[in-house]
């Protein structure tokens, strides 16, 4: 089977950290790298382990009930894409959760790679169970019926935080790991990609002269 140029785009980041993707981005001026600030790891581990995620967004998004947009037909999680990463945004400080373990278990049976929850989820110990990557910025108990809708599915969403004006486009890369959430525009990942493997170069070249006595300055 002939791999697409998503395929080995995501095979080609997968050796790559958050921080790498982030140097690459800074290097073509977007702005905070990609860095998704306030969403980290909560399943399978609270901030530990190797888990890592690359995948191009599947993005859902959430509304309050007075929105004027009907409920979106069906259930996104349904139509979530072999290989993809959900990305799901709800309304900033919403109280309720808005993402539970039988998500994670229909989304892990079609193939997702994992979940970026753009608020509270819940079932956290359900969602460990299934060894199911999650990155959140939150907990809750409650579900979003009484104060939310999803309105739309892949269309481009909105980081939900006051500290960034992010987008999160359909199809942009999301990788994500212990060092938290970065998004990889779809339009610059090929001229990305070679920025990470000239830094990761140069920076273990350094790692081995510190080692060997050299200062940070070369002295």
């Amino acid at each position: 089977m002939t791999n697409t140029k998503e395929d080995l785009i995501v095979k080609a980041l997968q050796q790559y950290t958050t921080c790498d993707v982030s140097d690459a981005l800074v290097k073509l001026k977007y702005r905070n790298g990609g860095f998704l600030s306030g969403l980290s790891m909560w399943s399978p581990h609270r901030q530990e382990g190797a888990t890592k995620i690359v995948g191009p967004a599947y993005t859902v998004q959430y509304v309050p009930l007075s929105d004027p947009r009907p409920k979106h037909p069906t259930h996104y999680i349904d139509d979530v894409p072999k290989g993809s990463v959900i990305f799901v945004s709800a309304p900033a400080k919403t109280p309720n959760a808005i993402y539970g373990g039988l998500m994670s278990t229909r989304a892990k049976a079609l193939g997702a790679v994992g979940s970026v929850i753009d608020g509270r989820f819940r079932d956290l110990q359900e969602q460990r169970d299934l060894e199911y990557p999650v990155f959140a910025r939150d907990v809750g108990t409650a579900p979003p019926a009484e104060l939310l809708k999803v309105a739309a599915v892949n269309v481009p969403v909105k980081l939900q935080t006051d500290e960034q004006d992010m987008t999160i486009n359909p199809g942009d890369y999301i990788i994500a790991d212990i060092n938290g959430v970065v998004v990889l525009p779809k339009d610059l990942a090929e001229q990305a990609l070679p920025l990470m493997a000239k830094q990761v170069e140069a920076d273990t070249k350094m790692q081995v002269a510190l080692e060997g006595g050299m200062g940070v300055c070369g002295g």
